[in-house]
């Protein structure tokens, strides 16, 4: 049965314990893979993950000229093939989301990859494996739709396809009214 990474982000904590697990999952170098941002520092202690959403028509892999960026069965985009990957930054440009970071040492593109070591054998992502606060969680569309009758969320706050993007994603997000201001990063 088919999960996605569900984001429940009223819940976050900024504990940054997803990042931390991040730099631990298989091929990620200690490297970071997804970001947790100060909503409004000055203002208020709120905080948000933010990771790829893994677009079903994703802009990365539609602007890479060496076809480097693979989407994988599963609907994870993946980081780029290190023996396709030109350098060009192409699909650094391309995300409306700013996600996919540039390794100038590597010549090489990186972005989360939905630790599709893991999810593809249907075990979590190191994030959501560690979340202590449920503000990322590994769902079935069946449980996705329950948590959306349970919030009774309208079109409005409920993300099932991003501006600038055709198509879906395959990470649902819960926009709750402590971040209706931040829309215009979704």
């Amino acid at each position: 049965m088919k999960k996605r990474l569900y984001l429940e982000l009223e819940n976050c904590i900024g504990c940054r314990s997803c990042l931390a697990a991040c730099t631990q999952c298989g091929g990620h170098e200690q490297r970071n893979r997804n970001y947790v941002y100060d909503v409004n520092p000055l203002v208020n202690r709120q905080t948000m993950p933010l990771m790829c959403l893994h677009c079903v028509n994703p802009a990365c892999a539609r602007s890479c000229p060496a076809q480097a960026i693979q989407i994988h069965e599963t609907g994870a985009v993946l980081s780029a093939l290190v023996e396709k990957c030109i350098g060009c930054q192409n699909c650094t440009i391309a995300c409306p989301y700013g996600i996919p970071k540039f390794d100038t040492e590597q010549n090489l593109m990186y972005k989360c990859d939905l630790c599709i070591d893991r999810t593809k054998d249907g075990i979590p992502p190191m994030c959501a494996s560690v979340c202590p606060s449920n503000t990322l969680q590994w769902l079935t569309d069946e449980e996705i739709e329950a948590k959306q009758k349970q919030f009774n969320l309208d079109n409005g706050k409920w993300v099932t396809s991003m501006p600038y993007l055709e198509g879906d994603t395959n990470v649902k997000v819960n926009l709750p009214g402590i971040l209706q201001g931040v829309t215009k990063l979704f």
